[in-house]
């Protein structure tokens, strides 16, 4: 009569045990007391002792009296007024009716998968004043000719332009040499149309790339300069990468340069040429400074979550082949996205990390969201590394992580358990004198990323009255300490990796609770680490 009756389907013991606290009944869907046994299998080799005796813990404590049980049994017909559920396909739809209250919204993949938020934020400019490449490295969907077409420009004028960067701070790890033209070549015009063609150019393994390979570069990027500034408008020429230069002795000649430690010589005035050119595109691409200069890639199943799938490369034909592959067994053909890597990132105690982010959407129409105060960093089990493109240095999440041991060059600093709070976070950006980042550079630019993720994608959103979701998102943080979104994942997880998770993911699930539940009842009512950060 109270209209307290739930279900939860899915490993959420802190949810039940909140939810009968309060003095609701679960009515049990078959196989619910089986949930937990097929979630947490008898043995965790990944988890620490006392994780295991928790789950038990949890499994078979939670109705000493055999009370919940009972109140389950008079429920048994009754229709939920509440639903927790790990995903809402998942839901028996004649649970389903219009005033109950589920924790997912449908269609959600407009912005929780990769493909889906790579589309969405493509049209965020036509919806609103925001540019996504400032916030989220730019992404293409490979399945999809256009885009594959835009990616293989993009990758040909990055590798254009990490030549250039390559020749004023060094090619590879060797030294440059600045030199005259050598008398070889004084009789040739710097200008691609009166040069022999690129192949008779070629230097033999060992030996120094003379200056016409940083004056391809050179003329690809001008060329790309006057098309950013829309220079280009009245006269109709393709891009420069189909037009200027042969690009497959390009690339070869670059990844020499960058990968294999080949020496770059280049003349005195091509040295001011390349900083004033950098500099002029640095003005009209925000991602021109996290690019780096390996130009390196990262190659992703469009709709797998949990690092499936994930291989990061540095050669196009790499790209190519892998996105036709399918390398996943789950993932069909084209439905991969390739995303430039931030190769410009903080690290901590020289180990990649990122930040895993939670918000909770309470209504679409209007916008409606709520930003969590807490969140935590996951590390990498080795050294970060863009010369070793390994899953154990690059990929963050907790589930590709728990499958490699600590290597023994890993800082001693890195926690063992690779997870920090944002507590701790700030503490070490204070040591490193940026006491103040977090609050004003970090989470307005996390703030202001995930709201322009929302609005891209919120007209294809299925909206349902009284519903919410919670949603974690997860961040990179450049060198100049600006956060970069990676994703958006519809169904966060809530298993404890660590005790610092073990405390926020039972906090933030108490908080949920309070804002979409108590909330409605006492508008005055703690929301515990929740803030409203956007209300349309």
């Amino acid at each position: 009569q109270e209209k307290k009756i739930f279900v939860v389907q899915g490993p959420y013991p802190i949810i039940r045990r909140l939810l009968r606290a309060r003095g609701w009944v679960e009515r049990k869907l078959p196989g619910t007391g089986r949930q937990l046994e097929q979630h947490y299998p008898q043995h965790h080799p990944w988890l620490p002792a006392e994780e295991e005796e928790e789950k038990e813990e949890e499994q078979c404590d939670d109705d000493p009296s055999g009370i919940h049980d009972l109140m389950s049994y008079l429920v048994r017909y009754q229709l939920p007024n509440f639903i927790w559920t790990d995903f809402l396909e998942a839901t028996d739809r004649q649970l389903l009716q219009q005033d109950n209250v589920v924790n997912h919204y449908s269609r959600v993949d407009a912005f929780t998968t990769k493909e889906g938020l790579c589309l969405s934020l493509q049209n965020l400019p036509w919806i609103e004043q925001a540019d996504p490449n400032t916030f989220f490295p730019r992404c293409y969907r490979l399945g999809n000719m256009d885009e594959r077409e835009a990616f293989i420009d993009d990758f040909r004028l990055t590798a254009a332009r990490s030549l250039l960067k390559l020749a004023l701070e060094g090619a590879g790890d060797m030294p440059v040499r600045t030199e005259q033209v050598p008398n070889s070549a004084k009789g040739a015009s710097w200008h691609r149309s009166h040069i022999s063609h690129p192949k008779h150019f070629t230097a033999w393994s060992g030996c120094p790339l003379y200056p016409e390979l940083v004056e391809e570069a050179l003329e690809v990027c001008k060329e790309h300069l006057s098309v950013l500034q829309h220079q280009d408008i009245d006269r109709s020429t393709p891009s420069p990468c189909r037009t200027c230069i042969d690009w497959d002795h390009f690339l070869r000649e670059y990844y020499r340069v960058a990968h294999e430690g080949a020496e770059l010589v280049l003349t005195r005035q091509q040295r001011k040429q390349c900083q004033n050119l950098l500099q002029r595109l640095a003005e009209q691409l925000p991602q021109l400074d996290m690019e780096g200069k390996l130009n390196v890639w990262i190659i992703k199943p469009g709709a797998e979550s949990q690092g499936r799938g994930i291989v990061c490369t540095t050669r196009l034909e790499e790209v190519l082949g892998l996105a036709w592959s399918c390398t996943a067994p789950s993932v069909q053909m084209g439905k991969w996205v390739v995303q430039k890597y931030v190769e410009r990132l903080l690290t901590i105690f020289g180990t990649k990390f990122d930040i895993r982010q939670w918000f909770v959407v309470t209504d679409w129409k209007p916008l409606t969201v709520w930003f969590y105060q807490d969140c935590y960093l996951r590390f990498c089990s080795w050294p970060f590394s863009l010369r070793h493109l390994e899953r154990a240095r690059h990929l963050c999440n907790v589930s590709v992580q728990k499958w490699y041991k600590t290597s023994p060059d890993q800082d001693p600093r890195v926690p063992p358990d690779k997870i920090w709070s944002n507590k701790q976070f700030q503490e070490y950006l204070a040591q490193m004198g940026q006491a103040d980042a977090w609050h004003q550079v970090l989470v307005p630019g996390m703030k202001a990323a995930i709201l322009n993720a929302l609005r891209s994608a919120r007209d294809r959103v299925g909206f349902r009255k009284g519903s919410f979701e919670l949603y974690g998102a997860d961040f990179l943080v450049g060198e100049d300490l600006q956060p970069w979104l990676l994703e958006i994942n519809s169904c966060p997880t809530m298993s404890p990796s660590s005790a610092v998770t073990r405390r926020l993911c039972a906090n933030v699930q108490r908080d949920t609770l309070r804002l979409v539940l108590d909330r409605k009842e006492n508008p005055t009512c703690s929301i515990g680490a929740f803030e409203l950060i956007y209300r349309e």
